[in-house]
């Protein structure tokens, strides 16, 4: 099956694993200039099987989207249409996203390998981010501002015009309906460039959300690599905002693509989430939520709780229990599509093997208890087969010091390093003994313990008593390291806009031609301003 570069549509079986072809795009229109375009694999890194193929983007196919959003932009169809309308458009597309929920999850496993269990949990919330939006469209308000005078000073938000998201490969859907829902509330032309390796999902979002109301050439789906795509898109002139979730390095550079347009930017980028087990935490409580915070996704968030610092006092307890559920974790692997299997592959054989050899690397000073190599034979639970797939097992390493690349680097896979503390002033030290400041966990039951050491630690988010809780309203994004802006919340949604002032003068004629003639042939004084 193949899936065009432009503009939305691709069709898939409600059957897992089964796709058919479906003829898409506006009738006359062919979505691709190139002649011989570039044809990108989506393969079941679980199986290794080809899902589908997808169609590169061109360099002619990004300038004829930009242009094509920039067209519509400017015609007024979305951009300056009612906050009712904006806001009916997306509880539309919520109730359109939830029918498709069910086939959307299978498709999400088959592209990246997680569980179905991990698939329908994730993306039965999607609807609630285009729910947020779409009410915070239909309430947001401006405001008066006080000025000085017989002047009225009232301010709106605007959209910004033509803005780009760049989106990952681990949570495809889910990132890009994070950034979508409030670009589009804000009323701009949205052009979206997924990951390569897991695109089809958000091509699928995009025919919802053409079958909902969003107009021609509002939100735009181009495929392609983050080298020549993405980089073409960050580099035209007329994207007024660039919104990303990536590496550090790729922020980076991108960023100093971005600023020459002096257009904004948004960027979530790496991690390396502390989690810190204090003494007086419920040790079985500590247990699940540190698991789920290292394990869930195979590891692959950016804020997967990837070093776990152990107060003294509870470190053999902790570790006693924490084996045995890495160990059933392990043992309960299998089929992603089995709704029993715990943990699905990593990404890609290559994503494989790079994880593996951070490893291995770490083993000149650190020692594995848990895991530590790619797996082969056959599942416990279902007999599936782990040699087709890129699976790698829970792996617990400890006796790492803190300068060790395993300790400071993004590994971004289902390894965790484990340090034993003495005091708390240690522990927080230890926490933030790295360049990343996305996301943080602590347990303990002490309150005025969470509090303190909660707003000790350098991050963007830090739960207390949990890990990874997510919310349309709740801002999300990290210091440091991990990038600039938040997406979420009433933040997101005016990052997505600009504030335009309108002043009006409310005196009278025969006092405005007395007060505000600068250049009389008196020496009474005017204000200035």
């Amino acid at each position: 099956m193949f899936y065009k570069a432009l503009p939305l549509r691709a069709c898939y079986a409600t059957r897992p694993r089964a796709f058919h072809k479906k003829s898409y795009g506006p009738p006359g229109h062919h979505a691709n200039t190139n002649p011989n375009p570039e044809i990108i694999p989506v393969f079941n890194p679980a199986t290794g099987e080809e899902v589908c193929s997808v169609i590169s983007s061109s360099s002619e196919d990004v300038k004829n989207a930009i242009h094509k959003a920039q067209n519509a932009f400017d015609s007024g169809s979305w951009s300056k249409s009612s906050s009712l309308l904006r806001s009916n458009v997306l509880s539309r597309l919520a109730r359109v996203l939830e029918e498709k929920l069910p086939e959307l999850a299978k498709l999400e496993t088959m592209q990246t390998g997680r569980t179905i269990r991990e698939m329908n949990a994730q993306l039965g919330r999607l609807p609630e981010w285009l729910d947020y939006f779409a009410a915070v469209v239909r309430t947001h308000q401006g405001f008066m501002a006080p000025v000085q005078g017989k002047l009225l000073n009232y301010v709106g938000r605007v959209p910004l015009g033509v803005v780009a998201q760049i989106t990952p490969f681990n949570h495809p859907l889910l990132i890009a309906v994070k950034k979508i829902a409030p670009a589009l509330a804000a009323g701009n032309s949205v052009i979206v460039k997924p990951s390569e390796l897991a695109p089809v999902s958000v091509l699928e979002f995009a025919e919802l959300a053409e079958a909902a109301g969003v107009p021609p050439g509002v939100l735009t789906i181009l495929p392609g690599s983050g080298s020549t795509t993405g980089k073409e898109i960050a580099q035209n002139s007329l994207i007024r905002k660039l919104d990303i979730t990536a590496g550090t390095q790729t922020g980076r550079a991108l960023g100093s693509v971005v600023g020459r347009n002096l257009a904004m930017y948004t960027a979530e980028l790496g991690g390396k989430a502390p989690i810190v087990v204090f003494n007086h935490a419920d040790i079985e409580s500590a247990v699940n939520g540190v698991a789920f915070a290292s394990f869930v996704a195979s590891g692959q968030t950016c804020v997967s709780g990837t070093r776990i610092l152990v107060q003294d006092g509870v470190y053999d307890e902790f570790m006693a229990h924490f084996l045995h559920k890495v160990e059933g974790i392990r043992r309960r692997m299998g089929d992603p599509m089995n709704p029993k299997s715990t943990m699905g592959s990593v990404i890609s054989q290559h994503h494989l093997q790079s994880i593996d050899a951070v490893v291995k690397r770490s083993l000149k000073t650190a020692a594995i208890l848990a895991g530590g190599n790619p797996m082969t034979g056959i599942s416990e639970l279902d007999e599936f087969d782990f040699s087709k797939g890129s699976f790698y097992p829970p792996t617990v390493i400890v006796d790492v010091g803190i300068e060790d690349e395993i300790w400071q680097e993004e590994v971004f896979g289902p390894v965790v390093v484990v340090k034993r503390f003495e005091k708390e002033s240690e522990g927080v030290l230890l926490a933030n003994a790295r360049k990343y400041g996305l996301g943080a966990g602590l347990w303990t039951s002490d309150l005025s313990r969470a509090h303190r050491v909660a707003a000790a630690i350098d991050s963007g988010l830090c739960w207390v008593n949990t890990h990874h809780r997510n919310d349309p309203s709740s801002p999300w994004g990290g210091m440091k390291e991990s990038g600039i802006g938040r997406e979420n919340g009433l933040e997101a949604f005016e990052a997505y806009s600009q504030t335009k002032s309108t002043i009006v003068n409310i005196a009278s004629a025969e006092e405005t031609r007395k007060n505000d003639d600068w250049f009389a042939e008196t020496d009474e004084a005017r204000r200035y301003g």
